[in-house]
């Protein structure tokens, strides 16, 4: 997979899912993670970051956005629940990204926003943890960019299920045979 990103959090209050989503950038490769404008504290954060990430990943606290350098043609995408966010399975990742996730409880910051290049959101009922929301765009972009072979449409019925091509969904109990 040819290119970069880096993942971090605005306003972040809560050190152990921050170790969380560390943790997450280190497996999944990250060039390197941040945080802005965030309380964090380091020996929380060692409790949920077992892998040890900062031994090996890169983590920066900024203290404001308009502090926080960016790489040359990096693309700035805001992990939000937007109306005019594109829907994760959907969205095409940059080569060159900087995701950004907002807080537990808010929203990435208006300042951020504006200078976003792309929103995306995780198709859900409601906000999740920020660290599973990471993670999630993090093994997104791994699939949609990584050297893997896109999945097949329709899956090949396992041999034992053969016979049961003929079921009926509206049926509410299959035939007798059907556990043999």
């Amino acid at each position: 997979m040819s290119g970069f990103f880096a993942i971090g959090v605005e306003h972040m209050r809560n050190s152990r899912n921050l170790g969380n989503l560390f943790r997450s950038a280190n497996a999944f490769n990250a060039s390197y993670a941040f945080t802005i404008a965030s309380n964090i504290s380091f020996p929380e954060l060692k409790k949920t970051d077992t892998s040890d990430s900062y031994k090996s990943l890169p983590l920066y606290n900024f203290p404001s956005f308009e502090e926080m350098p960016l790489p040359v043609e990096a693309k700035i995408v805001a992990v939000e629940l937007l109306d005019e966010s594109e829907n994760l399975p959907q969205f095409h990742h940059p080569r060159q990204a900087v995701y950004i996730l907002g807080p537990e409880n808010g929203r990435v910051s208006k300042k951020v926003l504006e200078r976003c290049d792309y929103f995306v959101k995780i198709p859900t009922k409601f906000c999740i943890n920020v660290a599973m929301a990471g993670a999630l765009v993090m093994y997104d972009r791994m699939l949609s960019l990584g050297p893997y072979q896109e999945r097949p449409l329709k899956m090949p019925l396992h041999p034992k299920f053969e016979h049961a091509k003929w079921f009926n969904l509206h049926q509410v109990e299959p035939p007798e045979d059907y556990y043999d």
